[in-house]
């Protein structure tokens, strides 16, 4: 078992990779660090294993896949995520180390949004695109996350071996983030500086569809860990929007003794929509309720292996 383990998901990272690995070596001299290519063709592998880096490769596209495969395969106290494309200067990665070995804390959270990232990042929509989500998790939450969006996080090994990876794509942050926030686990915000990427070094990031499909993340388990009140919002909905085809009905009827059946069916069907949810709601957050049970026991026996490992 590691002590401490670098992961690096790479894809065309060629003119970046080289920097990053000698830097992460310079400041963890006796961590192991690994690159997962993810089907570069730019040679980017062959200039990471050059570099001292411990290559892997991962042929489904996308950084979700590649972060599932790292967490399975690889083993350490404490994990190192971060972007090979040079935007993470290094300078604060022992605070991040020592407050996941010496704090216990689960997921550390390089935040740029509290330093350079608004003057260095060149792509506007990048910017309130970060901020929009930050926002909304805060918000549904009640949580003070400081940057869900970053590439540079620090995980315990009990983070990494409970953490169901769902996402492929970028959203995989968002993931991240709500799940430690739903699961109670401990968190902490570690300001960082940001640099952009070199002008030859593209983004891959497509701003508008990975924000896309970032948002529909968080309302998406925003439903699955909080149904009680995702369910109560629409049962709150279908029922206001029956009373607005019943309400007239009703009236019609005081006034003219005239019953207009279809708009009256119509305004029944909403009313019955609303109970069906409200149901569906308060049966799956007992399901939810017991999940977290079990989770809790699943932790209970992850630092028991992890004492196990560490002891031999």
């Amino acid at each position: 078992m590691d002590k401490v383990a670098v992961l690096i998901p790479c894809y065309n990272e060629s003119k970046t990779i080289k920097k990053v690995v000698e830097d992460f070596k310079k400041e963890l001299p006796d961590a192991k660090i690994y690159v997962y290519d993810n089907n570069s063709k730019d040679g980017t592998d062959k200039i990471a294993k050059d570099a001292g880096a411990i290559v892997r490769y991962e042929t489904r596209q996308g950084k979700g896949n590649v972060i599932r495969t790292m967490f399975r395969e690889i083993d350490a106290e404490c994990y190192i995520m971060v972007d090979g494309d040079d935007t993470y200067p290094p300078d604060k990665i022992n605070e991040f180390v020592n407050a996941v070995l010496e704090e216990n804390v689960d997921m550390v959270i390089g935040d740029r949004l509290s330093s350079t990232y608004f003057t260095e990042n060149k792509r506007p929509f990048h910017n309130v695109g970060n901020v929009t989500v930050r926002g909304l998790i805060n918000r549904i939450y009640k949580s003070d996350i400081r940057d869900v969006m970053t590439g540079l996080r620090a995980f315990s090994y009990r983070f990494v071996k409970t953490f169901p990876v769902m996402s492929k794509g970028f959203e995989l942050e968002t993931e991240m983030t709500i799940h430690c926030l739903d699961k109670n686990l401990k968190i902490k915000n570690i300001i960082i500086d940001y640099r952009d990427r070199p002008a030859d070094s593209p983004s891959k990031l497509n701003t508008i569809p990975d924000g896309i499909r970032v948002i529909k993340t968080i309302f998406g388990f925003y439903k699955n860990y909080k149904p009680l009140k995702f369910f109560s919002i629409l049962a709150f909905l279908l029922f206001a929007t029956g009373m607005c085809f019943f309400v007239p009905v009703f009236i019609d009827f005081l006034h003219r003794g005239v019953v207009k059946i279809p708009t009256l069916v119509v305004s029944v069907l909403f009313f019955m929509c609303a109970v069906q949810s409200l149901f569906a709601g308060m049966t799956l957050d007992n399901i939810i309720k017991n999940s977290k049970q079990t989770f809790e026991l699943k932790l209970i026996d992850c630092e028991r292996e992890l004492k196990d490992r560490k002891d031999k």
